[in-house]
């Protein structure tokens, strides 16, 4: 199942830097060299990463700090598959890549952040950012020291301007999505206590469910993770002095404690849970799934009504965030993953709506105070400005 998820997310990032390439503009990378002596290092020992577009005008003491997805890797097998990728080495980093959606430097596209200073952090850990293992087994070479480069990358970021901030976000996709959650009230307390702070996930919000075969297998997966990073001393403590760490990976059980204003961005129908936590690879062996997970339009009836209560399970868990007017939902009723870094669905003539509202729109007014944004979508397939995914057979096969 991990190798398969991890073959995904490679896919599911190539499938999104070709499109960003034909609508954005390449920006070119950052090393942290100087977080090597502090062991702040990617899963091959190599310095962390980022790519930074500079704040011009009246956003240049505004700040956007982005998190890249990627999955996780549970175990030294699967670590060590990540080690010589992208995900687990800057040395194999693009050294430009496209920003787009909400990373773009065009008004047109991305009018409420367009001129602030635009950070995507690159994700080599395997942990979103919560592991700290000192000791290194020459055998593998593994460094586990995620939260080691998450402080490391701040500190860059505070040297380079980020410690006058105005304004300031931390957002992130996926696994990305997933570190703007547990780091969200620790990125507050770095920048000044004058500032805007708030916190944008999108596609971070992973449940904690049954998957088709019974069994909660993403359960097991999570707290094998948080065991082998040693992430249990850097998750929020408000979650784990009541429930076993691997839990604390859960949004459900962090989110409703996190005193930073946050916003999530998130299909009810996320077609990466819906691949790997409600119907993987190891809970249909037979592969009844596969059509269905392909295409949503192929699913059956029975397997409609399956995704139907995934959703219901969802919209349970975002539930538990309270009604604070602080916190925004955008939470529409497609089949897709990632909707903030891409031009089609962050803001354009066919972007998803909700509430006759884009994505932008709805982060753009919560963020600047302008109205409050928390809509949740009618049940599949009533939406059709959505952009659901289809995934190719032959570029998919894990699927």
């Amino acid at each position: 199942m991990i190798s398969a998820i991890l073959i995904q997310s490679l896919n599911l990032l190539l499938c999104t830097l070709l499109l960003l390439k034909t609508e954005g503009f390449s920006v070119g990378i950052t090393y942290v060299q100087n977080a090597v002596a502090k062991g702040a290092v990617c899963l091959d020992g190599s310095p962390p990463a980022y790519h930074w577009d500079k704040g011009v005008g009246a956003g240049i003491d505004n700040w956007l700090v982005h998190i890249e997805g990627g999955a996780w890797c549970n175990n030294v097998t699967t670590c060590l598959s990540r080690k010589n990728t992208r995900l687990g080495s800057s040395k194999l980093m693009e050294t430009e890549i496209a920003f787009s959606g909400i990373l773009s430097k065009y008004q047109k596209f991305n009018p409420d952040f367009y001129n602030w200073n635009r950070i995507r952090v690159r994700y080599c850990d395997g942990a979103s950012f919560t592991g700290d293992v000192e000791a290194v087994n020459p055998a593998t070479n593994l460094h586990f020291r995620g939260a080691r480069v998450w402080h490391a990358v701040m500190e860059d970021l505070l040297l380079k301007g980020m410690r006058s901030a105005e304004n300031a976000i931390l957002s992130g996709c996926s696994a990305g999505g997933l570190t703007s959650i547990l780091h969200c009230d620790s990125f507050q307390a770095l920048v000044p206590s004058g500032a805007k702070v708030k916190c944008l996930s999108d596609a971070g919000y992973f449940i904690n469910l049954r998957d088709v075969s019974g069994a909660h297998h993403f359960e097991g997966f999570y707290s094998e993770v948080v065991a082998t990073h040693n992430s249990a001393k850097n998750l929020p403590l408000s979650c784990t002095s009541k429930l076993r760490p691997g839990l604390c990976f859960f949004p459900q059980h962090v989110a409703p404690q996190i005193r930073t204003p946050i916003f999530l961005v998130n299909a009810a129908y996320d077609s990466w849970q819906i691949n790997n936590i409600l119907a993987p690879g190891v809970a249909d062996p037979h592969g009844h799934w596969h059509s269905c997970k392909l295409d949503i339009n192929n699913c059956s009836p029975g397997q409609i009504k399956t995704i139907q209560d995934f959703r219901l399970q969802f919209l349970s868990a975002v539930n538990g965030l309270g009604a604070s007017s602080s916190r925004g939902l955008f939470i529409n009723s497609c089949y897709a993953h990632c909707q903030t870094e891409t031009q089609e669905t962050w803001l354009r003539t066919d972007s998803p709506l909700l509430g006759r509202t884009t994505i932008a729109k709805a982060v753009g007014d919560w963020f600047y105070d302008r109205s409050s944004f928390q809509k949740k979508d009618c049940p599949y397939p009533c939406n059709p400005t959505c952009h659901n995914r289809v995934f190719d057979p032959q570029e998919h096969p894990e699927i």
